[in-house]
């Protein structure tokens, strides 16, 4: 199950909506391209302004579709953000986990920082425009959540406060890199991450052992 069917829980605002919670996963051809104009356009809202100054009918509006139509696809405008966030939060910070269970930490460092530059656009606008506050804050809750399941066998740091250094690090630092004009290359990049978050994590755990 992914991490926005655990995640979603629903609330009674959300039932008296005309939401049709199956939409999330339907392949309808007419679905997903009307899921996918309202993401790009609160993407493109988002560039222009801050997350608290969108509003649903300039969601609405700027995918082309009716109001109400937003509603069956969305039970809210946070239900949006959370959507378009939970996935590539919670791939980022299994790569982040992993980079600390690694025994090439500069290949998973390398592989982490690649995959944010891949996606470049979606990240700089969930990392440094509007929505980067309440991301942030997602980020830490997603990250406490999937540490609870994480085992560390180095009792010296707890695992849940691991993952939230490692995580907190993380984002960051990728948000000081997509916001630069001019960003340094990956494996730049890739070698900064290694040396600032995951290397004294590890490092600490081995002097304790």
């Amino acid at each position: 199950m992914c991490v926005i069917q655990l995640l979603y829980k629903a609330t009674t605002m959300q039932q008296k909506k005309i939401f049709r919670p199956h939409y999330s996963t339907t392949t309808d051809a007419r679905v997903v391209q009307t899921r996918d104009a309202l993401r790009n356009a609160f993407l493109e809202l988002l560039n222009e302004k801050t997350y608290e100054q969108i509003t649903i009918r300039e969601i609405a509006a700027k995918a082309s579709i009716g109001y109400t139509t937003f509603f069956r696809h969305y039970p809210s405008k946070e239900e949006l953000l959370d959507t378009v966030a939970f996935d590539e939060i919670a791939t980022l910070i299994d790569l982040a986990i992993n980079a600390l269970g690694s025994s090439d930490t500069h290949a998973a460092a390398t592989t982490l920082c690649g995959y944010v530059g891949e996606h470049r656009i979606l990240w700089r606008t969930l990392l440094t425009g509007g929505a980067s506050s309440r991301l942030r804050e997602e980020f830490v809750r997603i990250a406490r959540e999937i540490a609870a399941a994480w085992h560390n066998e180095n009792h010296w740091l707890p695992a849940d406060l691991g993952v939230i250094v490692v995580s907190s690090g993380t984002i960051e630092l990728l948000a000081w890199w997509l916001g630069q004009d001019e960003p340094m290359p990956v494996n730049q990049l890739a070698e900064i991450y290694e040396r600032i978050v995951i290397n004294p994590v590890i490092k600490a755990n081995d002097a304790a052992l």
